[in-house]
């Protein structure tokens, strides 16, 4: 398979050297430096860049007829017109704030704890995430991924970085030194707490979730989630 990397920095580095061990061929790696010759003649695109280049990334991929797997989180204002413009293309795309399958199993892990603590008014939730200082967004898409499954399954209504008000969910962001990415949910009562927590010891677990991804998409048309990549549904 032709793989296309939108983004060539350290991320982009290990997906690279993954996708080479797996046999695939790497047809461009776009950096601010480059332009994106070669994106045609992928199979798919990955996208591991910046917030400020993603949708640039992912527009050139669809209107290049190349379906994409998208990890950079800080651009998802953008997201429906990037979902119109993939309908448009009659694309692929999958976009996820983590494609770690420890992650992916925590995000089930969390919905289906916060439908149990629902019905239990005096716990309350809060969640931390650390991240190595070279992170541009705050809180991560990950943390953001993990708030919105609790609202969907709870009474709580938001999130914020600030002071939560009631039925907010408080996330605080650390950047740390070269923190890969640990994710906490928090559920305390003046009694006790109850926390699930996941740690990542490098970024291999992502790297190889996006390579798997890609695999997956290749060929399909429409929106998917890394539920359907890995049969968790």
């Amino acid at each position: 398979m032709k793989i296309a990397l939108l983004g060539y920095g350290k991320m982009g580095k290990v997906i690279e050297r993954i996708a080479l061990e797996r046999g695939h061929e790497i047809v461009l790696k776009k950096d601010e430096f480059n332009t994106y010759d070669g994106l045609s003649t992928a199979d798919v695109a990955i996208d591991f860049s910046v917030p400020t280049a993603a949708v640039s990334n992912i527009c050139a991929a669809f209107n290049a007829n190349v379906p994409v797997v998208s990890g950079t989180t800080g651009w998802l204002e953008h997201y429906d017109e990037m979902i119109a413009l993939c309908n448009e293309k009659k694309g692929g795309f999958i976009s996820s704030s983590n494609f770690s399958l420890g992650v992916n199993i925590f995000f089930g892990l969390n919905e289906y704890l916060a439908k149990i603590m629902k019905q239990f008014d005096s716990y309350k939730v809060s969640m931390e995430e650390i991240h190595h200082i070279h992170k541009l967004d705050a809180p991560s898409g990950t943390a953001i991924s993990l708030a919105q499954g609790v609202i969907e399954n709870s009474n709580y209504s938001n999130w914020t970085l600030e002071e939560a008000k009631n039925n907010e969910i408080r996330i605080e962001a650390k950047r740390i030194g070269e923190v890969p990415g640990t994710h906490t949910v928090n559920y305390d009562s003046a009694i006790d707490s109850i926390e699930i927590k996941h740690t990542a010891h490098n970024r291999e677990g992502f790297a190889l979730g996006a390579v798997v991804a890609a695999e997956w998409l290749a060929g399909k048309q429409g929106i998917f989630s890394m539920k359907d990549v890995l049969n968790l549904q």
